[in-house]
């Protein structure tokens, strides 16, 4: 199981403290401040960048010239951005597949019974799909979500689940995450001026 240590609207004091503990796995929401937060820490030894916010398309080329992976692929415009941008660049990110896993409206992520339809897209377009991402409704027990999750992973013979936050990352732990997004556990309490996406 891997920790990606969430670091969105974290000072830098944080980031510094995070590298010299030896943690090299980071997610950011927000592409303009990943940049801000990473254009001149790129050299750490073994640094893995994974974009676990939503993604406008106009942000493509910077998202796919700064992350190692993008979370949050989930509708079909995206996908051929994704893919456009990659051969252009030369670098294409390895990509999992949000699943809006409780059909909130206000959250990103492909409906489940899309999701299928969707990484098979992902595929034929040659993007390396490793895997699902999902972030289930905060007034409903999470195992359930989590459970359909590792559901729809395994029928499309995928094998990592991001799932699992500060407040639930022990039972996605049970239901076979190997990424849990970890922010205020580590950083102690965000700015909540934002909303809540990730952590």
């Amino acid at each position: 199981m891997i920790l990606t240590a969430v670091t969105k609207t974290q000072p830098d004091v944080a980031l510094e403290a995070a590298l010299a503990a030896g943690q090299r796995v980071f997610g950011e929401n927000r592409v303009q401040e990943a940049q801000g937060h990473w254009s001149g820490r790129r050299d750490a030894p073994g640094l893995e960048l994974r974009l676990i916010g939503p993604l406008q398309t106009n942000k493509v080329a910077d998202a796919v010239a700064l992350f190692e992976v993008i979370e949050t692929l989930d509708r079909p415009k995206l996908v051929e951005a994704l893919a456009t941008e990659g051969a252009k660049a030369g670098r294409a990110p390895r990509v999992l597949v949000q699943v809006n896993t409780g059909a909130e409206p206000q959250k990103a992520g492909v409906p489940p019974e899309e999701a299928d339809a969707l990484v098979a897209q992902a595929r034929a377009a040659g993007l390396t799909v490793e895997g699902l991402m999902c972030i289930p409704p905060a007034d409903e027990a999470p195992g359930i979500h989590f459970a359909l999750l590792r559901k729809i992973a395994r029928r499309n013979g995928l094998d990592v689940l991001s799932m699992g936050m500060s407040g639930d990352y022990e039972v996605a732990i049970r239901f076979g995450a190997t990424h849990v997004r970890i922010g205020s556990a580590l950083f102690g309490e965000r700015n909540r001026g934002e909303t809540p996406s990730v952590d």
